[in-house]
């Protein structure tokens, strides 16, 4: 496993793993390590904890030995050394000192002045980034110089992919904003690189894998494309909706979600293939470190035998992984956890069924949770708690289906109940599900609940916890899914997290705020237009742990591509409702042509909606994803 730490839900992200871990910094470090190379005997003075995550992203180079000027932190282990006293490091015959950190300037000067004068001393400074790919110049780790992520980009005369999002940061203040991008093939080379003007203002971006082929005179090709966002303000996440589209004539149809910037030791919520599917798991390395054999595998949930990954991956390489392959045998509803070592950020999957494609993410499994006995006593002023909203289809077209996926090492239970609510609030069932093993292959289809004349224009379900019969809770509930036409011709599926929803008391930090301390209690969701031969939609779900406001105050502000507005609609939707809305149905034509290439922001201020979208086609091709916020 990569000795890297990445993000956890107290302290955010981690800008020394990203400073390390950019492809420009990457190939400066290869450089360094080769001047490394070159020492009689070099010594790393860490004061900031730095050199287990170097050691991990940078080529190899010897090390006589590692000293720190914290007391505290003499005789401990990084990555395989025990660090000494920064006072020993005059005597310790170094003709070479690499000092582990950024900004390093008066760290140079204190080291000058106890260090012979022929001992070269050089720092991680020498791996930044060009200054003009800075968004603040005077503090190299801030987190907004690494506003960075990764896209699965794909364009093999079968299959095309679009990137979709918004200038947000200019909410924050940001002006000048740009991208730079890099584009790397399946064997981890790169074929393209540039750089994209961002609106000014909170217009539209959008990167289409055809015009980037046609720009850069590519030949087909799968893997990923790397971006970095400079000159943002606000927020230091890439956030993006991805559709991938058939280009031939399979009428596959996909949307999923930005991948989520953090490697994960382990990643959760991929299904097992159904005896007429197969699945594809796309793996794509995030280093450029090469993947040893082996150190990434496959286990069926729950059952502790994991198969290895046997062939290594090259940096930044994209490979094919058949989840039948290693795991025969293992079917659809089992689901299976990927042990990925930190080497790679959320992966994507791909279900091939009767010639067509759909494509979703699975998600991080959490390590740092334990099962918290607090939960199972919380306030009656915070209602039902955790909740985990998902669309129900309108049932007259539509199948759904619901998996309980485990997200964290140490969830060796869940216990459940799924209550069910029209459109306008009413609870129409709800049923015990029990207390489901780690290894669980139990998917609840919603015909065995309600009755086929029921919610014929849908509605939705929520998972929660439920204690009648035991187990244990950890607040990281997660589920997958799956929609499917009546007629079998075409599926999507989704998955999410649980979250206390629409109470003004709090828990921990929940309810979950994007921006300031919980509570949260209002929206804003980002909807891409789309086309009238595409059309966008969405399902607003208004979900409340207690009761809240009896309806929501949305607004759907439509904007042109250049962040203009065009237009502005309200709704409002019933407490523990739901809505599914399409902007080609809810403004008007003028309205619509005036902002081809916009998109719809959804914002309510009185309550925090869930919201889930997707694209449909007159021939019955749809996807779906959960809704980003910003």
């Amino acid at each position: 496993m990569l000795d890297i730490e990445t993000f956890d839900n107290v302290r955010g992200g981690n800008s020394v793993y990203k400073a390390l871990a950019h492809p420009l910094a990457a190939e400066k470090l290869s450089t360094l390590a080769e001047r490394l190379r070159g020492a009689r005997a070099l010594a790393v003075f860490d004061p900031d904890g730095i050199f287990a995550p170097l050691r991990a992203l940078a080529p190899d180079f010897q090390v006589a030995g590692l000293y720190v000027d914290n007391t505290l932190a003499i005789g401990t282990e990084r990555a395989g050394f025990r660090a000494q006293p920064l006072t020993d490091l005059p005597q310790a015959g170094a003709d070479m000192v690499l000092i582990a950190a950024f900004d390093a300037q008066r760290l140079v000067s204190r080291l000058r002045a106890i260090l012979p004068h022929d001992c070269t001393i050089i720092s991680l400074d020498a791996v930044r980034l060009p200054d003009g790919m800075l968004t603040n110049h005077r503090r190299y780790l801030d987190p907004l110089n690494f506003a960075t992520n990764f896209v699965l980009f794909r364009d093999d005369d079968h299959l095309a992919t679009r990137l979709i999002t918004a200038n947000y940061w200019s909410g924050y203040g940001a002006s000048g904003v740009k991208l730079w991008l890099r584009l790397y093939d399946g064997q981890g080379q790169v074929c393209a690189e540039f750089e994209q003007l961002v609106p000014p203002g909170a217009g539209s971006i959008v990167i289409d894998s055809r015009a980037v082929r046609a720009a850069h005179q590519l030949g087909p090709f799968t893997g990923q494309l790397f971006i970095h966002a400079i000159g943002v303000a606000g927020h230091d996440v890439v956030k993006y909706a991805l559709d991938i589209e058939a280009t031939d004539q399979s009428g596959s149809l996909s949307c999923t979600h930005d991948a989520n910037a953090w490697p994960s030791e382990r990643f959760a919520g991929l299904p097992a293939p159904r005896a007429d599917e197969r699945v594809i798991l796309w793996v794509q390395n995030s280093h450029a470190v090469s993947i040893p054999a082996g150190a990434m595998s496959l286990d069926r949930m729950g059952a502790e035998q994991p198969v290895p990954i046997a062939e290594p991956i090259a940096p930044f390489a994209t490979r094919a992984i058949d989840v039948a392959s290693l795991l025969p045998g293992v079917t659809w509803p089992a689901q299976i956890e990927l042990r990925a070592g930190r080497h790679l950020v959320r992966p994507r999957y791909e279900v091939v069924r009767h010639q067509r494609t759909r494509i979703a993410h699975i998600n991080v499994e959490r390590a740092d949770l334990h099962p918290d006995p607090a939960i199972k006593t919380l306030s009656p002023l915070l209602g039902r708690g955790f909740l985990l909203p998902f669309p129900i289809l309108p049932r007259r077209d539509f199948s759904t289906i619901a998996l309980p996926t485990p997200m964290a090492h140490h969830q060796t239970n869940l216990p459940l109940r799924v209550d069910i609510f029209a459109p306008d609030g009413t609870k129409v069932t709800e049923h015990y599900l029990g207390v489901l093993a780690r290894d669980h292959a139990m998917a609840l289809d919603l015909d065995t609940l309600l009755a086929p004349e029921a919610l014929p224009d849908g509605g939705h379900g929520e998972l929660v916890y439920d204690f009648a019969q035991g187990g244990d809770a950890d607040g990281w509930l997660h589920g997958l899914f799956r929609y499917e036409r009546r007629d079998q011709s075409h599926a999507a599926e989704t998955s999410f997290g649980a979250h206390i929803f629409n109470t003004i008391m709090t828990w921990k930090n929940e309810p979950q705020s994007y921006a300031g301390p919980p509570p949260g209690l209002s929206t804003r969701l980002f909807l891409d237009l789309g086309t009238p031969a595409q059309e966008s939609f969405a399902v607003l779900i208004y979900p409340a742990s207690a009761r809240w406001h009896a309806q929501s105050d949305t607004t759907l502000i439509l904007h042109d591509k250049a962040g203009i507005i065009v237009a502005e609609t309200n709704l409002h939707i019933a407490c523990s409702g739901s809505r599914l809305i399409a902007p080609h149905q809810i403004f008007a034509q003028d309205a619509l042509d005036a902002a081809a290439g916009g998109y719809v922001l959804i914002r309510d201020m009185t309550c925090r909606l869930f919201g889930y979208h997707g694209k449909r086609r007159h021939d019955g091709a749809f996807s779906l994803d959960h809704m980003f916020g910003f």
